[in-house]
């Protein structure tokens, strides 16, 4: 396998393996302390093995995320300053080379269709008995992390995995157990720049990805190996090949202190961010013993379009609804990462649909054929599966999958698109066509306004206007707002969106969203603390990088 030459490792690179050269690792459990209030159940999951496992993972490892974040800052300053993502000339013989992952286990080969949702004890039964191949448990962007929510998942995915699991609604009375042959089970860990501060190593909050890693892992993998599966993480938010070798250091350190071989752990990355598109194949080359596929988290993906290239006044996205896989720049991405993936022998995930079924059977169909039309975009690209937010629409995607892979295949891994011709990076920069309404505009706002409101009231995956809203999709709402005030854009009335536009339509929108849910709910819920949020963050000249980082301190715990 062909290995960087020693001037393509950056400054970066360099400062993070002397550092990890000289940090002399300490066996101090005492070093961590759990600064949460008690939460019933904590004891089966804050155990002694698992926060010595995380004592050693933070004592190897948690100083380099610093390094990691101020490198993306770093590289966003330059991007800010005028210069456009770009292929690195300094992997160029990364991205020739002829190699593959290490492989894919048999129960994650079949992926045609997988269910992502919260980790409450009722969403996981129901995502595991779905007529879906994954679940995927998730910890970030449909989590709003109270200390209470966290321990609680974790408690709910050891159950799981134990066959254990029970729930009985308190409202119907109605009891939920899982079928005998549930779906496979993934679990999203959170994203690197979120901390877990309700636990400190030497007086520091940890990095929240180490938190979620490794009570899964520790509280786990002898049951899920047991059982013919294993230890399988979604990896979100990377933006470099980098943060994919921290990873792999991580991965493999594990491997090695439990005595599992080398590539037990299992991975799939999402490819959420403008500069992972770029890094797809380097960040398969450091994770190529761990990773099984990569994924194309699409409304992340678009938020991460906007934020990186907030200071270039030609990149600006139209209405939200415009913004559809089938656009030229969102194709190219899908294209790209089928033809990348299934060059190095990992499964290409096509991303998720944040529909939801309606209240009447007229309207649930017109649901599905959009679904439809989503799905069938996807299997045509090659993509190996997708993504559903809500069971019920697991039937529509599975049988188109089933159509395009057929009854000889269990994925489309043969699917190469060497058709397709080398994807520069002005197709995946070049943005899409589209109005920018002022309909679309208080739309947005609505959806920020009534998910900020829920996030902040600890329900962070929310149904609003038909859709599944997450973390992901209500950041594309305040972002494209963000970006039109910023580059005084004119709407299709000839209107400018301008901050005093901006807090003239919140305090309208406000309004609206009190008729929508009713004096009673808005008067105990907390939407004047929403509308504040969304005010500064919107109008602030410095672009917020995550809403959920000022919204985290409004948590309600």
């Amino acid at each position: 396998m062909p290995q960087l030459d020693s001037d393509a490792h950056d400054d970066v690179a360099t400062h993070l393996q002397a550092s990890a050269l000289i940090h002399s690792p300490s066996s101090k459990e005492e070093a961590i302390k759990v600064t949460g209030k008690f939460v019933d159940g904590q004891e089966k999951v804050l155990t002694e093995g698992a926060l010595s496992l995380l004592s050693s993972l933070c004592d190897h490892f948690a100083t380099q995320v610093p390094e990691l974040l101020n490198a993306r800052k770093f590289r966003l300053a330059k991007i800010d300053a005028g210069e456009l993502p770009d292929y690195l000339p300094q992997t160029r013989k990364i991205r020739e080379g002829d190699w593959q992952v290490r492989g894919i286990p048999n129960d994650l080969r079949d992926r045609r269709v997988e269910l992502t949702g919260p980790v409450d004890r009722k969403m996981i039964i129901n995502g595991l008995n779905a007529n879906v191949k994954v679940f995927m448990a998730d910890f970030e962007d449909s989590l709003a992390p109270s200390w209470k929510a966290i321990i609680e998942g974790q408690v709910n995915l050891r159950d799981a995995v134990r066959g254990e699991i029970e729930y009985t609604s308190a409202e119907t009375g109605k009891h939920y157990q899982l079928n005998e042959d549930p779906a496979v089970l993934v679990c999203r860990v959170r994203g690197l720049h979120m901390v877990e501060k309700h636990l400190e190593f030497d007086g520091i909050a940890i990095p929240a990805a180490l938190f979620d890693f490794a009570l899964y892992f520790h509280n786990n993998y002898r049951q899920l190996l047991a059982k013919g599966s294993g230890p399988y993480f979604y990896v979100p938010k990377l933006e470099s090949h980098l943060e994919a070798r921290w990873w792999a250091k991580v991965f493999a350190f594990v491997e090695e202190r439990f005595c599992l071989q080398p590539g037990t752990i299992k991975c799939t990355c999402l490819i959420e961010t403008l500069p992972a598109v770029f890094e797809m194949n380097e960040i398969l080359f450091e994770l190529r013993s761990n990773i099984v596929a990569l994924n194309c988290g699409r409304w992340d993906y678009i938020f991460s379009y906007i934020k990186t290239l907030k200071n270039h006044g030609d990149r600006i996205l139209p209405d939200r609804h415009d913004v559809t896989m089938d656009t030229a720049f969102m194709s190219a991405y899908s294209r790209l990462l089928v033809k990348t993936c299934h060059k190095r022998g990992a499964l290409a995930m096509g991303g998720m649909t944040a529909l939801i079924p309606a209240r009447t059977d007229e309207l649930t169909q017109a649901v599905l054929d959009k679904v439809r039309i989503d799905k069938e975009l996807e299997a045509k690209n090659g993509h190996d599966g997708t993504w559903v937010a809500h069971p019920d629409l697991a039937d529509t995607a599975m049988g188109i999958f089933n159509e395009y892979i057929g009854v000889d295949h269990v994925n489309q891994l043969h699917i190469t698109r060497d058709v397709d011709g080398p994807i520069a990076a002005k197709q995946l920069l070049t943005p899409c066509d589209g109005e920018r309404t002022e309909a679309g505009m208080r739309l947005n706002i609505r959806i920020a306004l009534r998910y900020i409101e829920s996030w902040i009231s600890g329900n962070a995956c929310v149904p609003i206007y038909g859709q599944m809203e997450d973390a992901a999709t209500a950041e594309i709402s305040r972002a494209s707002i963000w970006q039109w005030i910023k580059h005084e854009q004119s709407l299709s009335n000839g209107v400018v969106v301008t901050k005093a536009l901006f807090k003239a339509c919140l305090v309208e929108e406000l309004a609206k969203v009190k008729h929508e849910v009713g004096e009673k709910r808005f008067t105990h819920g907390r939407f004047t603390q929403a509308a504040v949020l969304l005010e500064q963050i919107t109008l602030c000249d410095d672009f917020v990088a995550f809403l959920t980082e000022p919204g985290d301190e409004m948590l309600i715990e």
